[in-house]
C-alpha cells in the first residue's frame, strides 16, 4: 500500500448520509495517518438530486480529483446512480451498490421510465457487491444508517478492517447514534465478506 493512493466514490441520492459517510471513512483515515483528501459534489441535493463525494488517500495526496477509469472502488446509495458513474471505476475496480431505487425528477414527471435491468448490467460491465442497505438498517433499528451499513461493505472490500472505525464514528455521528451506527458498519462487514 506504500505510496500508492486510492480512490474511493461514494455516489447517490441528496438525504442519503454521503457526506456522513465520506466524513467517517475519512477521519478513520486521517486517524491511522494517511494524507486524506475529499471533495464534494452537490447536484440538487435538498431534492433528490445526484451527490457524489471523492475521497482518495494514501502517504501523499496531492489532488482530491478522481478522474474517469480511476476509482478502485465505487459505493453506489441507488443503483442507476452506480450505472451513471461507472465510467470512473477502474477495470480491475469494485462496485458496492445499495439494490435501492429513487425516481429522479423527469421520472417522477413521467418524462422518462425508470431503466431496467441496472444490476445485471452492473455485474457484466464490474465485480459487483449488492444488497438491500436499507432492509439491513431496518432490521438493525434504523433505516437512516444504511449509509453506514454501505460503508461497512467498503471497509470490508478495501481490507481496512484495522482502522479505528469506533473512534471515527464517535467523533463524526451525534451521540444518541453511535451505537446504531456501529452495529450497521459490523452488519455491512458481515454481509461483503
Amino acid at each position: 500500500m506504500a505510496n500508492q493512493v486510492k480512490n474511493i466514490l461514494f455516489v447517490g441520492v441528496g438525504g442519503q448520509g454521503i457526506i456522513l459517510t465520506s466524513k467517517v471513512l475519512s477521519t478513520a483515515l486521517v486517524n491511522a495517518g494517511y494524507d486524506v483528501k475529499m471533495s464534494e459534489v452537490h447536484g440538487m441535493a435538498q431534492r433528490g438530486g445526484s451527490v457524489t463525494t471523492q475521497v482518495r488517500y494514501g502517504d501523499k495526496v496531492y489532488s482530491p480529483i478522481i478522474g474517469k477509469g480511476q476509482a478502485d472502488i465505487i459505493v453506489s446509495f441507488e443503483k442507476m446512480e452506480a450505472l451513471r458513474m461507472i465510467e470512473y471505476l477502474k477495470k480491475d475496480g469494485v462496485m458496492v451498490v445499495n439494490d435501492h431505487a429513487i425516481p429522479s425528477m423527469p421520472i417522477l414527471t413521467g418524462q422518462a421510465e425508470y431503466p431496467e435491468g441496472i444490476i445485471e448490467e452492473l455485474q457484466s460491465k464490474a465485480k459487483t457487491i449488492v444488497f438491500k442497505a436499507a432492509e439491513v438498517a431496518r432490521e438493525i433499528g434504523n433505516p437512516r444508517t444504511q449509509n453506514i451499513v454501505l460503508l461497512g461493505a467498503l471497509v470490508k472490500a478495501f481490507g481496512l478492517e484495522d482502522l479505528d472505525w469506533d473512534k471515527a464514528i464517535e467523533e463524526e455521528v451525534k451521540p444518541r447514534f453511535v451505537e446504531i451506527n456501529k452495529k450497521a458498519l459490523e452488519k455491512g462487514m458481515e454481509l461483503a465478506g
